[in-house]
């Protein structure tokens, strides 16, 4: 145990981190390990791998993953920001090159292969663009005269038009959410609202018109007709599990479908573990959203606000996704449940996210001071 007189860098982060968010993302990083035994082994050797194949790969990417996040703790709110910059640049660097030498899968162009590991950077790429974004909205909050909104409306044009280019139409959807709740958080005028709003709906009629695959997709998800076996399957693992689960390997669901460790993990937990355990995860994901909107709602600091609650919506909404796919409730969409799914890029660029979340929330009682007596000399509010 870490005493309250110590001091030392690690003693004060000991004492002013969010020691809850530290446990929730470790949680989450555990069930994820432990659905991992679950589900892999079956894709493994279908694919004649062996067994534990994936499981190994899976904790093989965990032990850099909390690296990551725990040395992202220590930053400070300037640090991050250039952090998240250097990120932001080197992964639409990487989206551009995949482009044009990146792996094709599935018609699809969102890997890049670097010194033999797939890197899908636009994993990456969420997070400090939510940062930067934050960074460009409290910018202009604080001097009007800077263009900051524009220029976030900008790099947000830039990063769509890259991501449908690849083209991954979910995670497009997933990042204009993220960015609207953010300009909205920044006082977004009503005239934009309904603007942007506008270019959502031609933009989503748009890729149903001129991408096949999205209008595929659409049309199984509204008519039901056409190949629906996965998230049939999914849904049919949901109900055979019943409130308590098969128990431990009895599942099905997990020997049928491709994808079962990684877009279908919900649907492995909830007929094996049962829909209480998945009800836990949906909890655990929603008080993680809730906790971090609330230390958004308290911040002084416009950047810290906007950015805290833009990374928690950020898990939050890919979460909701997700989950939403394996229900049968939101049409097929290849994204993973943060934390829990399968995949490299995923773990690390979420546990980015998440170190970027415990170094904004962290407890600074010097800074809170200088940033309240600044708040009383601006607005001409009495001293306490």
């Amino acid at each position: 145990m870490v005493s309250r007189v110590e001091r030392g860098p690690f003693a004060e982060w000991f004492w002013t981190i969010d020691r809850l968010f530290i446990l929730i993302f470790l949680l989450l990083m555990g069930i994820g390990f432990m659905l991992s035994f679950a589900a892999s082994p079956a894709v493994a050797e279908r694919l004649g791998l062996d067994s534990f194949h994936f499981v190994k790969r899976h904790a093989m990417f965990m032990i850099p993953a909390i690296g990551v996040m725990i040395g992202l703790s220590f930053l400070s709110p300037r640090q991050i920001r250039r952090a998240a910059m250097v990120i932001l640049a080197g992964s639409l660097l990487l989206m551009v090159a995949a482009l044009f030498f990146g792996v094709e899968i599935k018609g699809a162009r969102r890997w890049i292969s670097l010194a033999g590991i797939s890197i899908q950077p636009s994993e990456f790429m969420k997070p400090a663009f939510v940062v930067i974004c934050a960074w460009l909205f409290a910018e202009h909050a604080r001097q009007p005269e800077i263009p900051g909104n524009l220029f976030s409306v900008l790099l947000f044009a830039i990063v769509a038009a890259l991501l449908i280019a690849q083209p991954d139409l979910g995670q497009t959807i997933l990042v204009a959410a993220v960015w609207g709740g953010m300009f909205f958080m920044a006082g977004m005028p009503w005239l934009w609202i309904i603007l942007l709003g506008g270019l959502a709906v031609a933009g989503l009629f748009g890729a149903y018109v001129t991408l096949p695959h999205v209008a595929g997709r659409l049309d199984r998800f509204l008519t039901g007709e056409g190949d629906t076996f996965q998230v049939d399957t999914a849904r049919e693992a949901i109900i055979r599990g019943d409130w308590f689960g098969q128990g431990p390997g009895e599942g099905i669901v997990k020997r049928i479908i491709p994808d079962s460790h990684t877009d279908f993990i919900f649907s492995v937990a909830a007929e094996e573990f049962g829909i209480i355990f998945c009800m836990l995860i949906v909890a655990i994901f929603a008080f993680l959203v809730l906790r971090g909107l609330s230390h958004a709602f308290k911040e002084r600091n416009d950047f810290n606000r906007f950015a805290v609650a833009g990374l928690v919506l950020l898990l939050g909404i890919q979460s909701m996704i997700n989950i939403g796919v394996n229900l049968e409730l939101l049409p097929a969409k290849g994204m993973t449940l943060p934390l829990i799914s399968y995949g490299g890029s995923s773990m690390v660029a979420v546990c980015i996210t998440a170190g970027f979340i415990l170094a904004l929330t962290r407890h600074r009682p010097e800074k809170r001071a200088q940033e309240r007596r600044l708040f009383r000399s601006i607005h001409g509010v009495p001293a306490e």
